[in-house]
């Protein structure tokens, strides 16, 4: 595993918000016909300060995985690589490189419950702090154990989000 690809997390950065804005606009010149329920910045990057992995994910809502295979050719364009990853519920992307990731993309359907439950997710950290701080202290044990191994790391941080999104949509 290279340097790059060993997973860390960053103090939070003001500059995220003005990075997702700028991949924002080459997304909507890129797709933006394929484009049905907004471009949101989501995951740790989209919460004030918290620390976070200096990825920054961008979900695209869409009608139609199917409908949107060329989305794939497309943002190659402007160096999205994809990979099928979760194809049943996502076009997963990052860019520039798998190796060296600064971007996270994922088109998913808006009639996926996944979709409302990310935006969900995000927006419940961003209203309640005490949640949030606890998340960013799971996150950074988890990160001690697994700087090797993302799947396990997102795997492990699974129960919480789950938890955090029942409470969010008042499950």
């Amino acid at each position: 595993m290279s340097k790059d690809n060993k997973i860390y997390l960053a103090p939070h950065n003001p500059d995220w918000a003005k990075k997702f804005e700028i991949e924002k606009g080459l997304i909507e010149e890129t797709i933006g016909s394929y484009i049905t329920g907004g471009i949101h910045h989501v995951g740790s990057t989209a919460i004030p300060e918290m620390s976070a992995k200096p990825i920054i994910d961008i979900m695209v809502g869409v009608k139609s995985l199917e409908e949107t295979k060329p989305c794939i050719e497309l943002l190659k364009k402007i160096s999205y690589c994809y990979f099928p990853y979760k194809t049943e519920q996502m076009h997963w992307f990052c860019k520039p490189s798998e190796e060296h990731r600064t971007h996270h993309l994922y088109l998913i359907e808006t009639t996926n419950p996944e979709f409302n439950a990310r935006l969900a997710f995000r927006d419940y950290l961003i209203n309640n702090s005490e949640e949030a701080s606890e998340y960013e202290k799971l996150k950074q044990g988890l990160i001690d154990k697994f700087s090797d191994d993302r799947e396990a790391y997102t795997q492990a941080k699974t129960d919480f989000i789950r938890q955090t999104v029942n409470k969010a949509l008042n499950l």
